[in-house]
């Protein structure tokens, strides 16, 4: 009985129990020196970091963007297929428009008046034949031509293939021109235009500037140091920045990135808020791993010949994409922001309370004169017990 009794009145002094800070004043020149150093460190933080690099006292909101592009430039070819050809934007723009993108051609093979016919298969492995058992008819191949007639044909003086229904004669498997075709679209130029919003803070604007008339637009080209604001690009400029050679890159073609980033400060006047350009090689050119390289597709262009008859011309297009890519972040004053990192500052500096208590009270030499001097203990229920008579 006395047991429980005992152990009710232990719950009841824990449950009732209430502890209150105690203000140690100690004289320390290591205490002192060990607080104060990192109270610093604390406001350093909040002040350096928080509050100027992090601009923690700012609301911030990500940009919403679009673009929009126009190339221009003229390139001369003379070859044994074409002749002498002039290429102007309609024939090297592919196609007129995209989405944050434009593809300039600068490389191609040619396969001239194709028409729907029989002819032998490309020689390559599955279209090889010594007789017409070895071609199925009806047979097709995503890797073939065409449909499969059934019969084996010659290609050639050593080679006998599978002759196929497909456009005739076949595109050739081979390496592209080198030096590149259009070799002058080194020199063509494209506009950017690039319009950009921050919804949160209803501010709007575009990479062409408001000091920037249609007479100097004419004329100008983006140079870093004398034209960094131009909108309007030199192709070989942009890959040059990639650390690149255009014609290099120009014969397989290939995969390019214009970053367009704004970083605005809306404290600050707009016209701070200007955008960076950046340019980078997207696609793979290891040259090792150089399977299947650059950037390519085929397209074609249809006729009718004398005879009412269609036919073809296939070109097998390289060239070099250029994908705009726009990133951006603003920032304005807010009061909320600025409040709860102020909160979180004092936070950190109670906490070197803490750090500096644990310190005295574990490591210090003099720390069992601390402890008896930091904590004490009142107990009432002893002291009403020691009152009643």
């Amino acid at each position: 009985m006395m047991e429980t009794r005992g152990c009710c009145a232990s719950i009841c002094q824990c449950f009732f129990e209430y502890s209150t800070p105690k203000i140690l004043i100690i004289r320390s020149f290591k205490v002192g020196t060990l607080n104060r150093i990192t109270q610093a460190l604390v406001i350093a933080y909040v002040i350096g970091y928080v509050c100027v690099l992090n601009k923690g006292y700012q609301d911030t909101d990500a940009v919403l963007s679009s673009v929009t592009t126009k190339v221009k430039g003229i390139a001369l070819t003379n070859t044994s297929d074409l002749g002498l050809r002039i290429w102007d934007v309609a024939d090297y723009i592919i196609p007129p428009q995209e989405e944050s993108s434009f593809f300039v051609l600068t490389n191609l093979l040619i396969t001239l008046n194709q028409t729907q016919s029989h002819c032998p298969e490309v020689p390559k492995t599955g279209f090889d034949c010594t007789s017409d058992r070895d071609c199925k008819a009806g047979s097709r191949d995503t890797r073939g031509n065409g449909v499969q007639t059934g019969k084996c044909v010659r290609y050639s003086a050593v080679d006998k293939t599978c002759e196929v229904l497909a456009w005739c004669p076949l595109e050739l498997d081979k390496e592209p021109p080198n030096p590149p075709m259009l070799a002058d679209a080194e020199n063509f130029t494209v506009l950017i235009k690039n319009s950009i919003r921050y919804p949160k803070f209803n501010f709007n604007k575009r990479n062409i500037l408001p000091y920037v008339n249609k007479t100097y637009l004419e004329q100008c080209v983006f140079n870093r140091i004398t034209d960094p604001d131009c909108p309007i690009f030199r192709l070989k400029d942009m890959v040059t920045e990639a650390n690149e050679d255009f014609q290099t890159m120009a014969v397989h073609g290939g995969v390019m990135g214009v970053q367009i980033r704004w970083e605005c400060d809306l404290d600050m006047p707009s016209s701070w808020c200007v955008p960076r350009y950046t340019f980078r090689r997207l696609d793979n050119k290891d040259p090792v791993n150089n399977v299947a390289p650059g950037y390519n597709f085929r397209f074609a262009k249809y006729y009718k010949n004398g005879n009412n008859e269609e036919t073809r011309t296939l070109i097998k297009g390289f060239g070099i994409r250029f994908d705009v890519m726009v990133f951006g972040q603003a920032g304005k004053f807010n009061i909320v922001p600025t409040l709860l990192n102020v909160g979180a500052g004092l936070a950190l500096l109670g906490l070197v309370t803490v750090v500096c208590d644990w310190i005295v009270l574990t490591c210090m030499t003099k720390k069992n004169i601390y402890n008896e001097q930091k904590y004490s203990y009142v107990d009432d229920f002893q002291l009403l017990s020691n009152e009643t008579p």
